[in-house]
C-alpha cells in the first residue's frame, strides 16, 4: 500500500495502462511538457515520448474528433479536458459521434474513449471552472459516465475505464485532488469491482444517503455527525452514474426505508431526479418518507466568494436527513 493524493493516483494509473498497453496515448492542451493544469500526466511525456503524449491545440472539438480517428485505427486514446466548462465545444463529437458509432455500425467499430475532465467546483474558481455538466452525458445513450471520490477509486477505475471498449465520461472532483488515502497499486486490477457497481461507503440502517464524487466526503461527514444523534445513516458511493447500480441502492432504501441523494449540480433535471424516480418505481412500498434531494442551486455557478452557499454542506444534507426521518427541519417551521 502507497499513500497518495487522488492526483498521484491519478497519474500512477495513466501510467499503468501506458505500461500495459502501448496501444494507449494521452491528449490535451498542456497535458506533455507542463503536465497538465494539475499536473495529472507530470512525467509521462519522458517516460513515454512524444508519440504517446500528445499536446494538442486549444480546440477540444478537435481534440475529441482526432481520438475518434485514432479509436478507428485500433488505438486507446485518453482525452483530458482542462476544465468541466470547456468540454461544451466538444459536445458534438461526443454526443453524436463517439456515443453513436459503436451502435450506428452494429458493433463494427469501437469507440474505446476516455474522456477525463477535471470537474465540479468548491476550489475557489471561475464558473466555467467550476461547472457539473454530468447530466448532459448521462442522457446520452453509448456513454458511461463515472466519478470518482477516493485515491484507490482513481488509480483502479481509471484502468478499467482505459480497458473498456465503451467511450467513458470519466470525472475527476478537482478539489480531492490534494486529499491522500491508501492505493494498492501492485493488486491486479482484473480483482477489482468493475466500474459499473456502487459502494457502501458507510453501513447505516436508519437513512440511505447517495452521493458520487467529492459529496461523497461531505456525506461520510454528516453521517458521522448524525451518528452523535443517534442516527444511523448508510452512505453509498454511486461511482458509476451510467449505468447505475440500482441493485446496490435498492437493497439499501429497502432496508432503511428513506433516502437522501446529493451532489453538486443543480436540482432541476440532475443525476438526482432520475435516481430517486427509478428508485421510486422499484422501492415505493418501502418508503416511509418522500425522498429528498441535496443539490446545486438552479443557477450558473456563482463567484468563488459565494460557492460555499452554492455547493451543498453538511448542515444541508442533515437537515434534508432530519426531513425524510419527520424530525424538527427548516421546512417544517419548528426551532432545531
Amino acid at each position: 500500500m502507497a499513500q497518495l493524493t487522488m492526483g498521484k493516483a491519478l497519474n500512477a494509473g495513466l501510467a499503468s495502462a501506458m505500461r500495459r498497453d502501448d496501444r494507449v496515448l494521452v491528449m490535451g492542451e498542456d497535458i506533455g511538457k507542463l503536465g497538465g493544469v494539475f499536473r495529472i500526466t507530470d512525467g509521462l511525456l519522458d517516460s513515454f515520448g512524444p508519440q504517446r503524449v500528445i499536446d494538442t491545440p486549444l480546440a477540444e472539438s478537435g481534440i475529441v474528433g482526432t481520438a475518434v480517428g485514432l479509436a478507428y485505427r485500433g488505438f486507446r486514446p485518453v482525452v483530458e479536458i482542462q476544465f468541466d466548462g470547456f468540454v461544451y465545444p466538444a459536445f458534438d463529437q461526443i454526443v453524436c459521434q463517439v456515443a453513436k458509432l459503436h451502435y450506428r455500425t452494429r458493433g463494427r467499430v469501437k469507440m474505446p474513449i476516455t474522456i477525463r475532465i477535471p470537474w465540479a467546483g468548491g476550489v475557489g474558481a471561475a464558473e466555467h471552472h467550476s461547472e457539473s455538466p454530468e447530466a448532459y452525458f448521462v442522457h446520452t445513450a453509448g456513454l458511461r459516465v463515472v466519478a470518482v471520490s477516493n485515491p484507490q477509486d482513481a488509480y483502479t477505475v481509471l484502468q478499467q475505464a482505459i480497458a473498456c471498449d465503451d467511450p467513458v465520461v470519466f470525472l475527476e472532483p478537482k478539489r480531492l485532488y490534494h486529499t491522500k488515502g491508501e492505493v494498492d497499486t501492485d493488486a491486479d486490477v482484473a480483482d477489482a469491482p468493475p466500474m459499473g457497481l456502487a459502494r457502501v461507503a458507510r453501513e447505516g440502517s436508519d437513512v440511505t444517503l447517495l452521493a458520487y464524487g467529492a459529496q461523497v466526503v461531505t456525506a461520510l461527514d454528516a453521517a458521522a455527525a448524525a451518528e452523535d444523534e443517534g442516527i444511523s445513516i448508510e452512505v453509498i458511493d454511486l461511482r458509476s452514474l451510467s449505468p447505475v447500480d440500482y441493485r446496490t441502492l435498492t437493497a439499501s432504501v429497502r432496508k432503511t426505508g428513506r433516502v437522501v441523494i446529493t451532489h453538486e449540480a443543480g436540482g432541476e433535471a440532475g443525476v438526482g431526479a432520475e435516481v430517486i424516480a427509478s428508485i421510486t418505481e422499484q422501492c415505493f412500498h418501502y418508503l416511509e418518507a418522500p425522498p429528498v434531494r441535496v443539490t446545486g442551486h438552479d443557477i450558473p455557478y456563482p463567484p468563488a466568494k459565494l460557492e460555499r452557499h452554492h455547493v451543498p454542506d453538511l448542515d444541508r444534507i442533515l437537515d434534508a436527513v432530519d426531513r425524510v426521518l419527520d424530525r424538527p427541519n427548516s421546512l417544517s417551521g419548528v426551532a432545531q
